[in-house]
């Protein structure tokens, strides 16, 4: 019988987590290093699990095939903060929205157009439901911190190694193939290094020569104080997306993304949170808790980079936004490629060699 692969994950967000897990549970040889559990992104994500808007048919079936991955994961990861609590959606012109539902309609999503009645149904507590909106039942949430650390723990428990509060150096070189990790507390070798470390994949990368074309915005979100239930599920109102947390706090940004916070983050996130108060019959009874401000690593064309990279062998990169959403997937077509030493053709659109061929 072979030995075990001997893999490094670098990160501990739902993307490290995810491929860590999917690794251990192959039986793989895993050693996870991170500063913390649930990494850096992650705690800030809104962590909306959905495959909507704007999307091109390929990668809406990525993301809808990840989403009911996330249902197969929770029945092998007990207690995993996992909702399906729908999503209403009102926040383009109504053509926009039934352009949307039509398209995305066709290609299979539950999605429903409703009128002002359905919506104050569905959320009633809303101060002023739309007139016309979107419903998507099959859209939902996760507490992603407590995902990445349940899907570590549960790795741990099938060998994987967590090192945290150490700090990755370098890469080790053989040549040109990456054979491990220097850390702040010694020397990792490896067969396959992952670097699942989100905004900071990028010097790594840098660090051997490999460029990886990635941006990270900033995105500040607002938390309130936990209150007792004023929301069934997602909402997507014009310039104000919010959900309510499992421990009941509102969070809420510009966008699922969060807001540009500007030159002063506080003043942007109390004028953030007076909307967020507006929007409810008895929003004034919500207090603001404190805001945050994330990074999301978003490759140049919006896709996910994931895949062995051709001039660094030895090198594993899961690096994209939407990780809240994808992270179930691409931990399992991860893991196989990895484990099996073979590419999955579904992974093929996601090749970092795509930038080197669009730039010929």
């Amino acid at each position: 019988m072979p030995s075990p692969k001997n893999v490094i994950v670098i990160g501990a967000g739902i993307i490290g987590a995810s491929i860590a897990w999917h690794l251990s549970r192959a039986g793989a040889s895993v050693t996870v290093i991170a500063t913390k559990a649930g990494g850096e992104a992650t705690p800030n994500s809104f962590a909306w699990i959905n495959a909507s808007w704007g999307n091109p048919e390929f990668y809406f079936r990525f993301r809808h095939r990840s989403m009911a991955e996330w249902t197969r994961l929770a029945t092998e990861v007990p207690g995993l903060p996992l909702s399906w609590c729908g999503g209403l959606c009102w926040d383009l012109p109504q053509p926009e929205l039934e352009n949307y539902a039509a398209e995305h309609g066709r290609w299979g999503y539950g999605i429903k157009p409703i009128d002002r009645a359905a919506s104050a149904a569905i959320e009633p507590q809303l101060a002023d439901p739309p007139v016309f909106a979107l419903h998507v039942a099959e859209e939902g949430a996760v507490e992603p911190v407590a995902a990445a650390k349940l899907l570590l723990e549960d790795a741990a428990r099938h060998g994987a190694k967590l090192l945290y509060g150490e700090e990755v150096t370098r890469l080790l070189l053989d040549g040109e193939k990456v054979i491990g990790v220097e850390t702040t507390k010694g020397t990792l070798t490896a067969d396959q290094v992952v670097l699942a470390a989100g905004a900071n994949t990028v010097a790594f990368a840098a660090s051997i020569g490999v460029d990886v074309p990635l941006e990270a915005p900033p995105g500040l979100i607002v938390h309130s104080h936990p209150h007792p239930p004023l929301l069934n599920g997602l909402v997507m109102a014009p310039e104000l997306h919010m959900r309510q947390t499992a421990e009941g706090r509102i969070i809420a940004g510009s966008d699922y993304g969060g807001m540009e916070p500007g030159e002063n983050p506080g003043k942007s996130a109390d004028a953030l949170f007076a909307k967020v108060k507006a929007m409810f019959r008895d929003g004034e009874t919500l207090e603001l808790d404190f805001h945050t401000v994330g990074y999301r690593p978003t490759p140049k064309d919006g896709f996910p980079i994931i895949g062995g990279v051709d001039a660094a062998p030895g090198l594993y990169l899961a690096v994209l936004h939407s990780g809240v959403t994808l992270a179930p997937l691409v931990g399992l077509l991860a893991a196989k490629e990895i484990i099996e030493e073979n590419q999955d053709p579904e992974l093929a659109p996601f090749r970092l060699s795509r930038f080197a061929t669009a730039a010929e």
